[in-house]
């Protein structure tokens, strides 16, 4: 057998464990929800929801926001500006429920690369409670999410938690296919994080957090210069002593219609800010492809054909673990035959993900660091080569 051979067989094997991994990840999480008692207290909750342009089904999405099933909570949303059309959608629904409290941030544009965390940081300000629950606009929640993670931050040592998310896809087959490999491959790999070593890490787009993990982590302005800011927020609160949990509570989380472009640069841009958020996680995501993988293994070596089976087995295994039993995401059930194709796609993304360091966000470029920072293109070319510069004079 030769060294490529070798190779494929020790990743074909490896990827099979993995997938064996997902589906006892998978069950431990699931007996942890199920010991999840409901809420007999209701502290009031703030939510913070930045906004930016009208998402498809923008309006449904807060409306779910609006009419939660719970006694004490308020709405905050922040636009950059009055003239933002999501503005109008937020003043409609707050005339819709009389009797939530809301507001509407106008932040003005962001001073630095994070928009995302100015609109936070800015809600944060005006917020009149302890704790916080920070949600996408392209989110959409059941009535009981607020009681649920009530009854999660009962427990005082829980300090942040993150919610699952379920991926609907809009019109386009770009977004299926997204929303297909989201159900099934980026959970799967959140279950086995915390099956292994504990949720270290924060996920977007759906959060909660005590105020006081904020405060005592440095508040937003810590994170307003890392593009992954959902992943380091959870990491510096595992590393302050706070207990971070994968929350019992999924929401939906619409991806809208995206055509092929904009859609191949949003995956890449997760790409490009994984690898450098987690290094070595994104060396091993290499045994979370099992299918590329044994198709290369089938074309290097046929003889080995029973192995690839078995992989391509575990993987479908592995995939009905996450998106049914704990997303319970009728759409892979329809359009499983998406599967391989997603998993090529999803394979290929990865391998890009290694090389370049520009990424789109909203219509802007910019340049990500190795230690996840990111900037503007022309402010992160100029930092880029002060760096250079002062390593040189170090020499």
């Amino acid at each position: 057998m030769d060294l490529v051979a070798a190779v494929l067989v020790l990743l074909v094997a490896g990827s099979s464990v993995y997938a064996a991994l997902v589906i006892v990840a998978a069950r431990q999480y699931l007996a942890a929800c199920r010991r999840t008692q409901p809420a007999s207290t209701f502290p009031p909750i703030s939510i913070l929801k930045p906004l930016s342009g009208l998402d498809e089904g923008l309006e449904e999405n807060l409306r779910s926001y609006f009419a939660q099933d719970y006694p004490n909570f308020e709405i905050l949303c922040a636009v950059r500006n009055a003239s933002d059309p999501a503005a109008a959608v937020f003043e409609k629904l707050r005339v819709e429920y009389p009797g939530v409290p809301a507001r509407l941030i106008v932040t003005g544009e962001p001073p630095y690369a994070n928009a995302k965390v100015f609109a936070l940081d800015s809600m944060l300000a005006a917020a009149r409670y302890d704790l916080l629950v920070m949600t996408d606009s392209d989110t959409r929640a059941r009535p009981d999410l607020l009681r649920g993670l009530a009854a999660e931050f009962e427990d005082p040592r829980l300090g942040l938690t993150t919610c699952p998310y379920r991926g609907i896809p809009g019109r386009s087959f770009w977004s299926t296919l997204e929303t297909i490999g989201m159900n099934t491959e980026f959970i799967a790999g959140i279950l086995v994080a915390r099956m292994l070593e504990g949720m270290k890490f924060g996920v977007g787009p759906g959060m909660a957090v005590r105020r006081e993990v904020l405060e005592r982590i440095g508040g937003f302005d810590a994170l307003k210069d890392y593009l992954a800011e959902d992943f380091m927020m959870g990491k510096l609160a595992a590393e302050a002593g706070y207990g971070t949990a994968l929350s019992s509570c999924v929401i939906e989380h619409r991806i809208g219609s995206q055509r092929f472009r904009p859609n191949l640069q949003h995956r890449l841009r997760w790409a490009r800010s994984t690898r450098r958020s987690r290094p070595a996680g994104y060396f091993g995501q290499v045994f979370t492809y099992p299918l590329p993988l044994a198709l290369l293994l089938a074309a290097v070596a046929p003889e080995w054909w029973p192995l690839a089976v078995g992989a391509v087995v575990a993987r479908a295994a592995a995939a009905w673990a996450t998106a049914g039993w704990v997303l319970h995401d009728s759409l892979t059930a329809r359009k499983w035959w998406l599967l391989p194709l997603q998993d090529l796609a999803s394979f290929l993304l990865w391998i890009a993900g290694f090389f370049g360091d520009t990424i789109s966000w909203r219509g802007r470029r910019y340049v990500i660091f190795p230690d996840g920072r990111f900037a503007p293109v022309a402010a992160g070319q100029q930092a880029a080569q002060a760096r250079r510069d002062a390593a040189k004079s170090r020499r």
